[in-house]
């Protein structure tokens, strides 16, 4: 035992310490790049008072280092009477440079904002208020070091008895904590509401999920979660990246009487239909929108609401909200439809351009499946997309469904995307 011992001591202990030393080598780049991350405190404090129609809103910066210099994006028509140390203003662009230690700035932000339907996509009542965060708190960009990151919460102080949804986390305070995975610098973003509210909560296939509106209006919370609660799986099968969080928010007039997607959260009028004559879903298209998080360049406009369309349909077949005759007269209708709009490439879909992408899309898909041998379809293109996210262009996409097909696809010819010749 004792020769054992004193062998591994003078062979074995010499190769670990050469492992250790080895250990030591690797992990000290990781632990600098610990040690030297540096992160700082946002909070976001809004006060919403009724018959103001404006959000007084305060940045409040802390930490040992802060960034050199903010830039905040403005809407000169919503945020106005900026203020704040070291503040200066250019057009529609405040500088901001902190000081150390703490700094603030302070703004109004109107909240009423109307579409040119004439309906609000943002209002504030005496009873309630909506609007969507990422408009509140203006696009910031930051100069600051790489290694200094944020930690973002937001406050929202409100009249008594009214109540403050949004698609995050609160704390036992009330307050919300901010999350925005990649991003050192974090904003609210996506659909709040606030006042006196109902809402009606159901985890979906692991999403945290609330549909709230108003009070005494009608609001179909409980039929919306249990339409949620057999299409959504479906949804999340395409796209897997669907945030955890989502809450969906619904009023009457005088709101815009559609949907409208943002993130983890989206908008849809307390009137329209779960499932409309036409066999499509407004509410299903936006949580498309939501699970793929994909923007289209000055071409591709088409391919992102045809994606949202298209899926919006396939997903009340595969679940048997439609059977297949259903799901095949309603591409037909949409084919009537979009030939009004032969030409799709253009900066906005709109319903006709629409219609025709959606149709294009299902050519595209069967295109895939007949290519491949039925090894690949359109879902797979969508997936990889929804989990890259960001911008969209007609190359990539182009270059994505081919892939997946082994061999060109003559509906992704620009001849064929303009209206000039048939596949």
């Amino acid at each position: 035992m004792h020769y054992f011992w004193k062998a591994w001591s003078s062979r074995e202990t010499a190769s670990f310490g050469a492992l250790l030393t080895m250990l030591s080598l690797l992990c000290a780049p990781l632990v600098h790049a610990a040690a030297n991350n540096t992160t700082y405190d946002i909070k976001y404090q809004v006060e919403l008072r009724p018959g103001d129609d404006a959000a007084r809103v305060r940045i409040a910066l802390s930490g040992d280092e802060l960034p050199a210099q903010l830039t905040l994006h403005l809407n000169p028509d919503r945020h106005s009477k900026i203020s704040g140390e070291d503040v200066t203003l250019d057009g529609d662009t405040a500088t901001w440079k902190p000081g150390a230690g703490h700094s603030e700035i302070e703004y109004q932000f109107k909240i009423d904002e109307k579409k040119s339907s004439g309906r609000y996509d943002s209002l504030m009542t005496d009873k309630w208020t909506i609007l969507r965060s990422d408009k509140l708190i203006p696009p910031i960009s930051a100069r600051a070091p790489k290694t200094l990151k944020s930690r973002a919460t937001l406050q929202v102080n409100t009249p008594e008895n009214w109540n403050t949804l949004a698609p995050y986390a609160k704390d036992e305070n009330g307050i919300f904590q901010l999350k925005d995975p990649g991003r050192r610098l974090i904003r609210p973003k996506g659909w709040l509401i606030s006042g006196r509210i109902g809402s009606r909560q159901e985890f979906i296939d692991g999403t945290d999920t609330v549909v709230a509106g108003p009070r005494g209006k009608g609001i179909r919370r409980q039929d919306t979660l249990a339409f949620l609660g057999w299409t959504l799986p479906e949804l999340k099968k395409v796209f897997p990246e669907f945030p955890d969080k989502l809450l969906i928010v619904m009023a009457g007039d005088p709101m815009w009487r559609g949907g409208l997607s943002g993130t983890r959260s989206l908008f849809m009028h307390a009137d329209r239909p779960l499932i409309s004559g036409n066999r499509t879903s407004s509410l299903l298209h936006e949580l498309v929108h939501v699970g793929t998080g994909i923007r289209g360049d000055k071409e591709s406009d088409w391919i992102v609401e045809g994606i949202a369309e298209y899926y919006s349909l396939q997903t009340l077949r595969r679940t048997g909200g439609i059977s297949e005759r259903r799901f095949q007269e309603a591409l037909e209708e949409l084919a009537e439809w979009g030939k009004d709009s032969p030409n799709l490439l253009v900066k906005r879909s709109s319903g006709p351009i629409t219609a025709r992408g959606t149709v294009v899309l299902h050519q595209i898909d069967q295109q895939i499946q007949k290519s491949s041998d039925g090894k690949h379809s359109l879902d797979e293109v969508v997936t990889a997309m929804a989990s890259e996210r960001g911008e969209i262009t007609l190359e990539k996409f182009r270059t994505l469904a081919e892939q997946a097909a082994g061999a060109p696809i003559p509906q992704l010819e620009r001849a064929f995307l303009t209206g000039k010749k048939k596949p």
